[in-house]
């Protein structure tokens, strides 16, 4: 890395199907919106000769064919594949959403790849977002590296953001995030901004020109050695001190030259293990040339420094019945492992997934197993079907190019497998396998919706179902109390993605209507009840008069109802029609229309007649009787109560505890974590949360989190309750 003489002339270009999992490289670019991932895929596939400068494809097409609105769409808010070659190696990057709202597809990006590249904006600094997603690769062990783009910008600083990312990223060992590089500037401009036109190499001693468009290497004067010493020491330093030679060090000391052969090796070795992360630089290339400033190096640290798919350990496998398949990591030759890390549709193909071939290989028409991927509470069916596979390809923008087969380690695109979601294993049919689900973010910004009109009422269902199937952060819900259809989303940003997605690609167009919270009612104390359904009409009349008593019981007691009719008031067979009368209208709500729930409704007395009695007019007479025993009665409306945890910076645990107490939360108590982080656990009513997963990111600048769990109905205050029971009279 730095020591090669120049671009490999005749050694890049576009990516096809992969022949050994060691010339395969998974690299997924991780950042916050604006930092450069796109702009930065884009100038590595034109230094990799992919794309000429117009942004074509060498034989035919575009990067990006979309029709306007989705290109712009589809690269802000989904992970999209360019694949590229470079030195013989096919790389594939995974460039993600840098928006909070898509995290799904960045889990998604880190399912499928081997090794991450932090793409960090010089002029916008480390957000606590990417913090977080540092930390989760650094829990599993997955390479990292971070690029810094925007030195353009009039006040960017290589050198201090350098510094910034050691303190972000280093953690106890800022000396694990060193430059690999440091910036040649060209002359001063009028505004005082001195341009980067090259990169000097710390550890070949070589300048790397890239002015003109194209890289141009050179030998740095006498002068000029001196100023790269003390970054060259600490460099060296930092690599030895990870080295897997342990005299190397003691050698060093000694004052032993480590010549740059053994450096690089060793910094190499250091990077696919996780313990070491190099800095680099990168822009796109200017005045019309092919290579832009830092993409060789970036490309040559991705082929020689990244891991390749043997050194990432194969997720859990089990069997369909759940018992543990051990799979050897990467072997083509064994039993087939895949999952779909995305799912798309596509207006003239259907549905495209696309697939990381974890074992064995995969091959166009051939019979696979579909497994679900467990996420039925989300609206996602569970699978266990065959399908049959169709044409292989692999993406570059909107083109898909047909290879013949995708081997272990690599990614595909498989077309038309009308069952499988993201989320799911594909195996062998023979020998149906389960890969253990990725962790995948709680949707918990709900967005009610219904149909605009009779003609999208009869689309919605299937709109709904397909958009789910190629988003499993989004959740499903058809709320049998209020009877709202609910997509549960992570953010604004989301939900409007998947309404303008039901609009323009399945033709369906809905309204937003308020969130509906499904409320309770009970009695407050004892309170009794007469019902008397007395009609003479001709023929058979209709009779029937009961008495009850209703009293309130512990929460989460549900309803009950017991007889002590004596003398047999009321005939035994007209009991249980008092007992649904009673429960139909407890159903429906006694105050508000909000079910009735915790209390004991004792049926005490009644009268019957012989001929005109029925079980219609004791359901009548038991309905009755409850609305008369609540007539009289105080009733309580009551709210659902979570139970919520958050993880939030300790910069900010005051004014989240602050915005708890305004919600009317109880906070439980607090725990302090790694990193700077504290656990607030708190109860709050659920209808002060709606929007808790906007305002939580506002109020925290995107670095907290939190999740939530149904905890129990109780009483809301009195004026909250009466301000409901105004609106559902109103209404």
């Amino acid at each position: 890395m730095g020591d090669k003489a120049n671009a490999h002339p005749g050694a890049a270009g576009r990516a096809t199907a992969a022949d050994h999992p060691a010339s395969v490289r998974n690299v997924v670019l991780v950042g916050h919106s604006g930092s450069g991932k796109t702009t930065l895929v884009e100038a590595l596939a034109l230094t990799a000769g992919a794309v000429n400068r117009a942004g074509r494809v060498e034989d035919g097409g575009t990067v990006s064919d979309y029709d306007e609105i989705e290109h712009r769409q589809n690269r802000s808010v989904q992970l999209s594949l360019v694949p590229v070659e470079w030195d013989g190696i096919k790389v594939n990057l995974l460039d993600t959403p840098g928006y909070a709202d898509f995290v799904g597809e960045l889990r998604a990006g880190l399912r499928a790849a081997d090794a991450a590249l932090f793409v960090v904006s010089a002029s916008d600094g480390v957000d606590g977002s990417t913090r977080m997603v540092w930390e989760e690769c650094a829990a599993v062990g997955m390479p990292r590296a971070i690029v810094i783009t925007h030195l353009e910008a009039a006040r960017a600083d290589f050198e201090e953001m350098t510094r910034t990312c050691a303190e972000a990223f280093g953690g106890d060992d800022p000396d694990a995030v060193l430059p690999l590089y440091l910036p040649l500037h060209g002359p001063q401009g009028p505004d005082g901004h001195a341009p980067v036109t090259g990169l000097t190499g710390l550890l070949s001693q070589k300048l790397f020109d890239y002015s003109t468009g194209e890289r141009k290497e050179s030998e740095p004067g006498e002068d000029e050695l001196p100023e790269l010493e003390d970054a060259r020491n600490r460099l060296i330093e930092g690599i030895i001190s990870e080295s897997e030679d342990e005299t190397l060090m003691d050698r060093y000391l000694g004052g032993e030259q480590v010549d740059v052969k053994t450096l690089i090796e060793d910094l190499e070795r250091a990077v696919a293990r996780g313990v070491f992360h190099p800095v680099l630089a990168a822009a796109p290339a200017t005045d019309g040339g092919r290579q832009g400033l830092g993409t060789v190096e970036v490309l040559e640290l991705i082929t020689r420094g990244f891991p390749t798919p043997f050194e990432h350990p194969t997720p859990g496998v089990t069997t369909i019945d759940g018992k543990p398949r051990e799979i050897k990591a990467c072997d083509t030759e064994g039993p087939l492992v895949a999952e779909v890390v995305k799912t798309s549709s596509d207006p003239y193909v259907g549905r495209v997934s696309l697939v990381r071939v974890f074992s064995g290989t995969l091959r166009p028409d051939e019979t696979v197993h579909v497994s679900g991927h467990g996420l039925a509470d989300r609206g996602h069916e569970d699978h266990d079907v065959d399908e049959r596979v169709g044409a292989l390809s692999t993406p570059f923008g909107k083109q898909q190019r047909p290879v013949t087969h995708a081997i272990a380690g690599d990614l595909v695109c498989v077309a038309k497998l009308s069952r499988a979601e993201t989320g799911d294993t594909l195996s062998a049919k023979d020998d149906p396998l389960l890969m253990e689900p990725w962790q995948m973010p709680d949707p918990l910004l709900p967005l009610a919706i219904q149909a605009h009109s009779k003609a999208d009422e009869d689309k919605l269902s299937q709109g709904l179902s397909r958009l789910v199937a190629e988003d499993p952060t989004m959740r499903l819900e058809q709320n049998q109390d209020t009877h709202q259809v609910v997509l549960w989303c992570l953010g604004e940003a989301h939900a409007d993605v998947a309404l303008e997605r039901l609009r323009s690609r399945y033709g369906v167009q809905v309204d937003v209507v308020p969130h509906k919270v499904s409320l309770r009612e009970t009695f407050a104390g004892k309170s009794g009840g007469r019902g008397r359904h007395v009609k003479q009409s001709g023929g058979h009349g209709q009779y029937a008069i009961c008495e009850i008593e209703v009293e309130p019981l512990p929460g989460g007691s549900g309803i009950e109802f017991v007889d002590k009719v004596v003398g047999g008031a009321v005939p035994r067979q007209f009991i249980p029609s008092v007992e649904k009368g009673v429960k139909a209208q407890a159903a429906k709500g006694v105050a508000a229309g909000y079910p009735l729930i915790d209390v004991r409704i004792t049926l005490l007395d009644g009268k019957a007649h012989s001929v005109d009695s029925s079980d219609a007019a004791f359901q009548t007479a038991g309905a009755l009787a409850l609305r008369e025993a609540a007539a009289d009665a105080k009733i309580h409306l009551l709210e659902p109560v979570a139970e919520v945890s958050i993880l939030v910076g300790d910069d900010y645990v005051g004014a989240v505890m602050s915005d708890l107490s305004g919600r009317r939360g109880r906070v439980l108590g607090t725990e302090q974590t790694s990193g700077n982080r504290t656990l607030v656990k708190a109860e709050v009513p659920e209808i002060e949360i709606g929007r808790y997963a906007v305002d939580l990111r506002s109020l925290s600048h995107g670095t907290a989190r939190f999740n939530r769990s149904y905890a129990r109905h109780e009483p809301m205050p009195a004026q909250v309750a009466e301000r409901i029971r105004e609106e559902a009279r109103d209404s």
